[in-house]
């Protein structure tokens, strides 16, 4: 078993601040009473700044995927017609999950490395209708995509500018630029464990009007994930159930962290390790899985060579004290993903090529040491702008 911390880079939950985890720590206070109030209403202004949105920002108690359902849930009615934009495992969840509440869910599915086109939208959206909301995600953790969302809702708006967008930003939001109120979304989702430097336990919902007027007519049940009875107990600094007061404590200190930073520095800094990564892996000869134009800067994928068996690759990687994660559904075995959001360098990322490099010596693959690493270095520094 390796002594030291490992290097944890999966696409989340990420690894956390010092100071994060410090917070954490703290002994709890009364969630009924005024200090928690004052908590959640400056983490709530803060998050309304990076989420880039003037619309009402909720906090709810849950992982991701309680955050998507509440979505569902809170705006959507059984039978309502909804398109499901899905690039991924994540895009499919969405889906599901409003097809499980009753709604008339279309997929339009594209293959998994490549983002959504906007003009396959429009002709999905001309081909049905009338919609009442459309679902998206804006970084798809499994295949290592960024969705153009800005583009996608601008084909919503063009050829049903009645629908709902409803957006999955769980793991992107925070880490590369997005534009709440500017690009026209209704509801957009995120998640503590991500971008944000904070242990799994909370979700960010951020409700634009033309969402509230549709959850005073939304018909699919709900008791716990009801983001009405949350936008009432927010008027008061509460929520309606037990919060993660300690989480909220870890929040607190990551969104400080986040503003000494610098929102544009902190996108910089993703671009940045995005580059290298991708520099690194490609050096390594590994194949990437994304599409170039729209590969993430907060996950990368990659093919697994034939001849290197995924449980012996990651095993070696464990034992060195390198953490990755491996593919999902149909890419199981057959591709590994680096995670690089949140608490995330340029050393750690060069370290995470560094023992890339050493597994594959080990495991008898054709390496030369510190060419990858010097790759990663270079188009970190390019991404910069220290570099040509």
């Amino acid at each position: 078993m390796n002594r030291f911390e490992p290097n944890l880079r999966i696409p989340g939950p990420t690894s956390l601040p010092d100071a994060v985890r410090e917070a954490g720590a703290r002994q709890m206070v009364n969630h009924r009473g005024p200090e928690f109030a004052v908590l959640q209403n400056s983490i709530v202004a803060r998050l309304k700044t990076n989420f880039r949105t003037e619309n009402d920002v909720l906090i709810v108690t849950a992982a991701g995927t309680g955050g998507l359902e509440s979505a569902i849930v809170s705006f959507l009615s059984p039978g309502d017609k909804v398109l499901g934009i899905t690039i991924g495992a994540f895009g499919d969840r969405f889906a599901k999950i409003a097809t499980t509440y009753g709604a008339d869910v279309t997929k339009l599915a594209f293959d998994w490395g490549t983002a959504a086109d906007p003009d396959k939208v429009r002709e999905a959206l001309k081909a049905g209708g009338p919609w009442k909301a459309v679902l998206m995600t804006q970084n798809e953790t499994s295949t290592a995509v960024t969705n153009p969302i800005q583009a996608l809702a601008a084909a919503v708006r063009e050829v049903a500018p009645d629908a709902l967008i409803l957006v999955d930003a769980i793991s992107g939001l925070g880490a590369v630029p997005f534009e709440t109120d500017a690009w026209g979304l209704d509801v957009v989702v995120s998640g503590s464990q991500k971008a944000w430097m904070v242990a799994p336990g909370l979700v960010f919902v951020s409700v634009s009007p033309r969402a509230w007027e549709a959850a005073a007519v939304a018909k699919m049940p709900k008791f716990y994930f009801d983001l009405v009875a949350h936008r009432t107990s927010a008027e008061s600094g509460q929520t309606p159930w037990t919060p993660a007061v300690a989480v909220m404590f870890q929040l607190d200190v990551a969104l400080n962290l986040i503003e000494q930073e610098g929102q544009a520095e902190v996108w910089k800094r993703h671009a940045a390790v995005g580059a290298a990564v991708r520099a690194g892996l490609t050096a390594l000869g590994f194949k990437l899985l994304a599409d170039p134009k729209f590969a993430s800067d907060t996950v990368t994928g990659a093919y697994l060579p034939d001849g290197l068996e995924w449980k012996a690759f990651n095993g070696t990687l464990r034992k060195l004290g390198l953490v990755v994660a491996g593919g999902q559904g149909a890419l199981k075995g057959k591709i590994f993903r680096i995670g690089h959001m949140g608490h995330v360098t340029i050393p750690a990322i060069l370290n995470a090529i560094a023992v890339l490099e050493v597994a594959l010596i080990e495991l008898g693959r054709p390496v030369t040491p510190g060419a990858a690493v010097a790759a990663a270095q270079v188009a970190a520094l390019k991404s910069l702008g220290l570099a040509k």
